[in-house]
């Protein structure tokens, strides 16, 4: 059965120019100590492209929806998206500490994690490759780490390696794969670290469980990038609530170390 614990963020690592969402997602308690492991997190460089992506994968569901366009089945309505119930998938919430508003979900299976969210977006356009372009990029790069785009899945994705301190005072680069989906006034943004960035299987795993996302956008006006609400769940089948003390938010995941 799932899992579900409510983080209440303290000091987050925010990067600037993407809202509530953040790169340093924490870490699932069973992410690997190797620091070896993160040579294989992403692939090899690539000069970055903005080729259409390849064809829709057969493990992919025509989602993510609108609410409109969900078909029939067993979701955790956390208010602005629903959530598929999957067994052993842990929920972990983020929650402002200053506001007590819910700002994201973490969805935590086997070691990766994949933070969600969801955007207003205006009716005419999308807004994901503005948002990837000219803020997530510049503020990964800004923070002193890197990105790049490259094809994936449901388009184009960025691919950011961003650096932390170790205890030893070298410096590390934890890696994470941003995705990106415009839908019908809203922009579906998730964010998968951990193991499935090393794990092709485990990487569809993820990408199969986007494409079967619901966004519940409403009919209220907002502005474009405004956050669209979301809110605890409550008993749904599929999800055991935990009402755990607060996650380390820098637990470590998957690392690229410098040496010296």
């Amino acid at each position: 059965m799932g899992l579900f614990s409510r983080r209440k963020r303290q000091e987050p690592e925010e990067i600037e120019g993407l809202g509530a969402l953040e790169l340093d997602s924490p870490e699932p308690d069973d992410a690997p100590e190797d620091e070896g492991a993160a040579d294989d997190a992403l692939p090899e460089d690539e000069p970055e492209t903005e080729e259409e992506a390849p064809a829709r994968g057969d493990h992919l569901e025509d989602g993510p929806y609108d609410e409109a366009d969900a078909p029939d089945e067993d979701r955790i309505d956390l208010g602005g998206l629903l959530v598929p119930a999957i067994d052993g998938m842990e929920s972990r919430m983020e929650v402002d500490q200053r506001t007590n508003a819910v700002t994201g979900a973490n969805l935590v299976i086997e070691g990766s994690s994949l933070q969600v969210q969801a955007f207003a977006a205006p009716k005419s356009r999308g807004i994901w490759e503005e948002v990837r372009g000219k803020q997530a990029r510049e503020s990964v790069v800004k923070q002193g780490g890197t990105a790049e785009t490259r094809p994936g899945a449901f388009g184009t994705e960025l691919i950011a390696r961003m650096p932390v301190k170790r205890a030893d005072g070298r410096t590390a680069y934890r890696p994470a794969r941003f995705i990106g989906v415009d839908g019908r006034r809203w922009s579906l943004r998730a964010v998968l670290s951990g193991k499935a960035l090393a794990d092709p299987e485990q990487a569809r795993r993820f990408e199969t469980l986007v494409s079967r996302l619901v966004v519940v956008r409403g009919a209220e006006a907002m502005a474009p990038q405004e956050l669209i609400p979301l809110h605890l769940p409550g008993e749904r089948p599929g999800l055991d609530q935990i009402r755990s003390g607060p996650l380390d938010p820098l637990a470590r995941g998957p690392e690229i170390t410098e040496i010296g």
